[in-house]
């Protein structure tokens, strides 16, 4: 036992929030312990170069890169399956499709089975310490009011199959760390760029309102329009920058005290509605105008569904209009209670939104499709 060798098994790999996390990683593991990455073939050119990039920074080759898909019941490894389970002490699952417009069937083949099998894969390792799994505050679905870290099913509806899928894909979680299997859930609420860069691998959420604004001729003149729907100062924007996501994951997972929490890394004072458009129109150097919409968000949606070229004209994908006129809150009270002594907390959304609004502007072409 004292020979067995020690290895980290990663999936979301090079995904926007894995990329990151892989690089801390490294730096916890001594420099013997590898981290072994399931990387869909689609991915294997990019996985390379984001591996040679964060090798680059740590030295010594450690990430070492495995073709699969997590929605077979073998990953996909075939003859590596056993191998990699056999020293795997950790498991990070990060692997989903990201993508509020996601077809069910797809969504439950990638979020939910995947996560069975990659579970199925870590009650298979003989010295697992720990199964690390990324899901979603937006498992809330929209459900009216507050909803805390001990919150999973509350009889909530689903805003979309994205949401759906990622609740049921925790409830597998949830369900095996109370057969014993020792794991620790995250739920970022919606992530957005770095804080420091501004980067980001993709254009969605939040970044709507700003494709919105920047395609107006008049923003340059310093106006712009955006539409609302309901009291925009009724509604909270839960939005986190990626730093503080992948901070607050390296910090958590360490702690031996983490088996069997659940944390909420969310924004314990996020912006309303109107509040996030307002900063974006400071961002920009720009008075943007609230323009109340009769209707709703329902009918707005509908209009972006069915008229053709309306979505793309305005860069608006409809999934996201829920998002505007959501019911729920969110609480992170022992994320900050288990993060204060790190230094790591979520910075208000207003000290980093220029930063956002320059990446944008200075990287038009970053895609807003999900990798599937």
């Amino acid at each position: 036992m004292a020979d067995r060798e020690t290895s980290v098994f990663f999936t979301g790999f090079p995904g926007f929030l894995g990329s990151e996390l892989v690089a801390r990683l490294l730096d916890r593991y001594p420099e013997d312990v590898p981290i072994r990455c399931l990387v869909q073939p689609t991915y294997r050119d990019l996985a390379e170069r984001r591996a040679a990039e964060i090798e680059g920074r740590s030295r010594g080759g450690r990430v070492e890169l495995y073709e699969g898909d997590i929605t077979e019941p073998d990953l996909g490894l075939g003859d590596d399956y056993a191998d990699l389970q056999a020293d795997a002490v950790e498991v990070y699952h990060l692997a989903a499709v990201y993508d509020l417009g996601v077809a069910r069937e797809v969504g439950m083949a990638v979020n939910v089975e995947g996560t069975r099998n990659v579970l199925d894969f870590a009650e298979g390792c003989p010295d697992l310490r720990r199964f690390q799994y990324v899901s979603t505050c937006y498992v809330s679905g929209r459900h009216e009011g507050v909803f805390t870290h001990e919150d999973l099913d509350v009889g909530q509806e689903f805003n979309n199959h994205y949401e759906e899928t990622k609740f049921l894909a925790e409830v597998e979680v949830q369900n095996r760390t109370t057969e014993g299997l020792p794991a620790t859930v995250y739920r970022p609420a919606i992530t957005v760029g770095d804080s420091e860069t501004g980067a980001t691998q993709k254009y969605d959420g939040p970044y709507n309102v700003l494709r919105l604004l920047d395609r107006q001729p008049t923003i340059d003149a310093g106006v712009g329009v955006v539409p609302t729907f309901g009291n925009p100062r009724d509604y909270e924007v839960n939005v986190v920058p990626r730093d503080f996501v992948v901070d607050a994951i390296a910090r958590l997972s360490a702690r031996e005290d983490s088996v069997g929490e659940v944390y909420q890394l969310c924004d314990p004072n996020p912006p309303t509605v109107a509040g996030m458009v307002r900063a974006f129109g400071d961002a920009l150097d720009a008075r943007i105008l609230q323009l109340p919409l009769p209707g709703g968000a329902t009918l707005a949606r509908r209009a972006l569904e069915t008229v053709p070229g309306l979505a793309s004209a305005l860069g608006a994908q409809p999934a996201v209009l829920d998002y505007f006129v959501h019911p729920t809150s969110y609480t992170c009270g022992n994320a900050r209670r288990d993060l204060r002594e790190s230094g790591v907390s979520c910075p208000p959304f207003e000290s980093y939104v220029e930063r956002l609004v320059r990446f944008y502007r200075e990287h038009p072409d970053v895609p807003s499709d999900a990798m599937t």
